[in-house]
């Protein structure tokens, strides 16, 4: 028979860390702390491969499933000495999900499972804490309610509001025993309306219900999105366990309590335990932010020999799973319990710190060190942060938690669906909460910073803030947010939606107006991941740079070169585009020539700025790539101003401006078939280049390797053409200086044709460099521009897993790729191979580009430190 259900308790557990997709995160931990002998509740775990079952099999369990659940719940009794369902003596479980990838507060929980009326009588008399009892069954109520009937949470806490109005109490902690039983009579009544039927008092009937919520929880909206914003493959990572484990409360009064914790500080790396709690409450009051919980560092003082205790189990869990870790504890009539460890999430600060001080500590090795970094998250350290001497400008109108660092402005908006909405037609965001909740997740992703006026530093906001790497503060109590009339208020001031502030999540502060900001400054342990990361990859990391801005901020961020400076963008300037006009509307050689002419200069000046900052590292150029008709006007007006401008009349500008259409410009007159109807441009290109070259050869002694880039080649027959008429201008261009100089002269594989005639083409070129923003679109078919109209359905319809635009198609793109490679090395052994389209930053495509055999990948300037540790990730996994 197979097995479905792993016991965990009295020092043994059927599994361990290393079955954590049987088990699930969650499963795998406590079955591994409860054989380290760290004090946790006894229980079982219901395998992730019973959820898999679920879901093949239109939602049924299988047939041998129900005798494990009934064997594994007679241990849990013969362990705890209690019985489930008994009214003497009850055995009361909590329900929680817990998948092999992370996923915190994405999936469902139920407490005190269990309880119903005979059971509550029997408890008050076991325990004479009415009051506890009592809050502990409309808790039930409360989460199987919303978890298992998906009942409106506001109706549930209508309820316990209306009894607090009455009674004139503000706090839960003031309800009593009464106050709590009249709640789950309104609970109950509200029950029967909306289902037609009495809440169930059978505790098996509960669980089942618990357990089937559970594994439903898996396909809920804010599951889905969360496995979606971070990239968890369905097809390594498929389903949930279910955890039922015996209760502990944190709510029986003075002596418990509850909390969250992690064993260094999430925000900064500090290896300082952090963390928050609660006396006399259960754990999800703590990272609701419901209730404002406690420092850690308080616990000392409410009962130090738990701390004491806690601390050394923090100690104990570190040295043991070599990480950061996430720990949920609760206290028990002043006995310490661990319901949960698991590698806490962190900011990317923190995620560099930790990494560096491990290997300080000599708990990891380098290689290891780097493999804790995701990638990705390097983004949140290089962006700017408010300017200190702009703060000062600005009113601070509140103060809360620095639950996330960064900094972010936007215009406030009050819910999920708005800030998804306003961010799609362009707007930046704050998503401003009285709390958040998991349903708020797509509109936490959306937005460009969090306000939360509750909610501690562990609350749902805080930790979901880090982990996608937004600023957040929350639990900012001088806040009053009427999410009804779309506006919060601060003592006078009101802030309306659409009304911008500024956030500062390293402070807490919260500015009226948008701060400006200043460059980001790295830490010293930055450096010395990127040093580690240097000295393991084998895969160089250049930048796209096409200005002299672009080259600075790319070298000071490691570049080792351009891989691609787009020559197009230079044309845009304001001291130039009226000579690129010029050039497009003539009507002779001559004329063309005479506007080429005014463009050459500023042409040499600018190659000349990018050679002088790359100090002898490779600068390769792309030829004028994109279609004429992108540097004139097409509205009347703005045609008819240029005419005059120009000096010729409105109709024969028009009559121009119309003869440049294209019904699909993105596939017409552009690259390389631009260079062949008018050879003069790229001849006078190639003669800036080469000029630039041979002045700084002469002036500073510069070794400088031009590298010549000839855009969208589809056939060998083009490339010779322009060879033909680019090399005497390159070598007329060097005698005229009296300098020879070694240059390279290439293409970009950007044509799916030329991908599979490499072989050909590689006889006339000096190197390949990937376009694969074209070539991704010329091998689906999809128009770049428009495929957004599409790609969101096809992404949640799980047609695809990823944007091919943002991370590359492997199986399809990638094919493309690796084909080229071989087919073009199998004619020139030693041709160098990069890619330079935009998925040359993305971690998934630096890895596919090392093991494919590229020399480097060419990428924005803010990602070239992200490129340089995933090219070392790359290099790590793969020798391992």
């Amino acid at each position: 028979m197979k097995k479905y259900v792993y016991f965990f308790g009295n020092g043994k557990a059927e599994g361990d860390k290393d079955m954590k997709y049987i088990l699930g995160g969650k499963g795998a931990n406590l079955a591994e702390m409860t054989n380290l002998g760290i004090p946790v509740p006894p229980g079982l775990t219901i395998s992730t491969e019973v959820c898999q079952y679920y879901y093949n099999n239109g939602n049924k369990y299988p047939t041998e499933l129900q005798e494990q659940i009934d064997a594994g719940l007679k241990d849990l009794e013969k362990t705890t000495g209690k019985k489930f369902g008994d009214a003497k003596n009850p055995l009361l479980v909590s329900v929680r999900s817990g998948a092999a990838a992370s996923m915190p507060g994405m999936m469902d929980t139920i407490l005190n499972l269990g309880l119903n009326e005979e059971v509550v009588k029997g408890m008050v008399e076991k325990t004479g804490n009415a009051r506890f009892v009592w809050d502990s069954y409309r808790r039930f109520i409360q989460m199987y309610c919303n978890v298992v009937e998906n009942m409106e949470h506001e109706k549930l806490e209508h309820i316990i509001n209306t009894v607090k109005e009455k009674k004139g109490i503000k706090e839960d902690t003031a309800m009593s025993a009464e106050d709590w039983a009249e709640v789950v009579k309104g609970y109950k009544a509200l029950y029967k309306v909306e289902k037609g039927k009495d809440f169930p008092s059978d505790p098996q009937v509960q669980l089942q219900g618990a357990i089937n919520a559970v594994f439903g929880s898996w396909n809920n909206p804010r599951a889905i999105i969360y496995r979606q914003l971070n990239k968890i493959d369905e097809k390594k990572i498929f389903g949930t366990a279910v955890n039922v484990q015996s209760m502990v409360f944190g709510n029986m009064g003075d002596d418990c309590g509850t909390g969250v914790a992690f064993t260094r500080n999430p925000s900064t790396g500090e290896n300082k335990a952090y963390g928050e709690y609660l006396m006399n409450a259960q754990g999800e009051d703590v990272v609701a932010g419901i209730r404002t919980p406690k420092k850690l560092e308080s616990l000392k003082e409410d009962n130090e020999a738990v701390y004491n205790e806690l601390i050394a189990i923090f100690d104990k869990l570190e040295g043991h799973y070599k990480d950061m870790q996430d720990v949920e504890f609760t206290i028990e009539n002043g006995t310490l319990y661990i319901l949960q460890t698991r590698n806490g999430k962190r900011t990317a600060p923190a995620m560099v710190k930790v990494a560096v001080d491990l290997v300080e500590e000599k708990m990891i090795d380098e290689k290891t060190a780097l493999q804790r970094v995701e990638a990705d998250k390097l983004d949140q350290l290089l962006h700017p942060t408010l300017d200190p001497k702009e703060k000062a400008k600005f009113k601070v109108i509140a103060k809360g938690l620095p639950a996330s660092p960064g900094a972010a402005y936007g215009q406030v908006v009050f819910n999920a669906e708005t800030a998804v909405d306003w961010v799609e037609n362009g707007k930046k965001v704050i998503l401003v909460r009285a709390e958040t909740s998991p349903e708020d997740i797509a509109g936490m992703n959306a937005a460009s910073g969090i306000l939360t006026a509750r909610g501690g530093m562990t609350s749902h906001a805080a930790v979901v803030a880090r982990g996608m790497g937004r600023c957040c503060v929350a639990g900012c109590e001088a806040i009053v947010v009427m999410e009804g009339a779309k506006m919060f208020k601060v003592g006078e001031t009101e802030v309306k939606e659409g009304d911008t502030i500024t956030l500062d999540g390293s402070t807490g502060e919260v500015f009226l107006g948008q701060v400006n900001t200043m460059e980001a400054t790295l830490s010293g342990d930055f450096e010395t991941l990127m040093k580690w990361a240097d000295k393991y990859r084998t895969l160089n990391v250049r930048t796209n740079a096409d200005t002299p801005k672009d080259a600075k901020v790319a070298r000071e961020f490691g570049a080792e070169g351009i891989g691609l400076c787009r020559t197009e963008h230079m044309f845009f300037q304001e001291d130039r585009i009226f000579a690129i006009r010029q050039m497009i509307i003539s009507d002779t050689l001559e004329q063309r020539q005479a506007a080429l002419d005014k463009i050459y200069p500023m042409q040499k000046d600018d190659f000349k700025q990018l050679f002088e900052i790359m100090k002898g590292l490779p600068v390769k150029i792309r030829l004028l790539d994109p279609p004429l008709h992108e540097f004139v006007p097409q509205a009347d007006k703005d045609i008819e101003a240029l005419a005059k401008e120009m000096g010729i009349s409105f109709e024969k500008l028009k009559e121009k401006v119309e003869s440049l259409h294209e019904f699909n410009p993105m596939m017409g007159h552009r690259g390389c078939r631009l260079g062949v109807t008018f050879p003069e441009i790229n001849q006078m290109q190639v003669k800036a280049i080469m000029a630039a070259a041979c002045e700084l050869v002469k002036e500073k002694n510069a070794k400088i390797v031009p590298e010549i880039m000839i855009p969208l080649v589809g056939d060998v027959e083009e490339l010779k053409w322009l060879k033909a008429k680019l090399v005497p201008v390159i070598e007329e261009t060097m005698k005229e200086y009296g300098i020879k100089l070694e240059y390279e002269l290439g293409t970009m594989i950007e044509i799916p044709r030329a991908a599979v005639t490499a072989d050909e083409i590689a006889t006339e070129a000096d190197f390949f460099s990937f376009g694969t923003n074209d070539l991704t679109q010329m091998t689906y078919g999809f128009s770049r521009d428009d495929a957004g109209k599409f790609l969101k359905d096809y992404l949640r319809e799980k047609i695809m897993v990823e944007d091919p635009f943002k991370s590359l198609d492997t199986r399809g793109v990638g094919k493309l790729m690796e084909m080229a490679v071989k087919l073009g090395r199998g004619e020139k052994a030693k041709l160098h191979v990069g890619i330079c389209g935009e998925q040359g930053g993305d971690p998934a495509t630096i890895k596919f580009c090392h093991n494919i055999g590229l020399n480097y990948v060419s990428c924005s300037p803010y990602r070239v430190p992200i490129a340089r540790l995933a090219a070392a990730q790359a290099a790590v996994e793969e020798k391992k």
